[in-house]
Formats: structure tokens, sequence, C-alpha cells
């Protein structure tokens, strides 16, 4: 194996990386999560005030719970479905050709 088919393969290795790194599905998802446990923790720690302000509902811990439902919606789909980079093959027949 030449040297350079070497580091093609280092390099598709390392876009593969860079193409699940980059998912938007895992940056909405890890945000979701993040601030769903934050807001789920503000509603669980809510006074008696802090419920009567919205009318007995507590908002903070229904919102926080959706929020965690929502990221890790888009993380369980991340990996069920992941992200497939384009081989180089595909890459040539879309290039339009130069001329």
């Amino acid at each position: 194996m030449s040297d350079y088919q070497k580091d093609v393969e280092e390099l598709e290795a390392k876009s593969a990386t860079a193409a699940r790194l980059f998912d938007i599905r895992t940056i909405i998802g890890g945000l979701f999560v993040v601030y769903g446990i934050i807001v789920t923790i503000a509603g669980i720690t809510a006074s008696d005030a802090d419920l009567k302000k919205a009318q007995d509902i507590n908002i903070n811990l229904w919102t926080g719970l959706g929020m965690l439902a929502l990221g890790l919606f888009f993380l369980v789909w991340l990996k069920l479905r992941p992200t497939v980079p384009p081989t180089p093959a595909q890459n040539s027949a879309e290039d339009p050709p130069a001329g």
C-alpha cells in the first residue's frame, strides 16, 4: 500500500469523525439536555411563592422535562441513524466539470 493511499484513508477517517461530531442533532440534543436538566432542577426546587405566581402549575418542572425528552429524542435519533459521510466517488460525480 502506498503512502498516498494511507494518507487518503487517514483523511477519510478524520472526515467521518468530523461529520459525526458536527452533526446538528448532536448540538441541538446536547443543548436541550443540558438546559432541560437546569430547568428541571429549578422546577424541583420551586418555592410555594413561585408556584402561586404560576397558578399552582410547576411550569419549570414541566418545561424542563419536555426539554429533556426533546434532547434525548435528538440523541437517540443520532444513535439510530448516524451520519454517513459521502464517498469520494459520490463527490466526484456531483462536482460539475471544470471549463
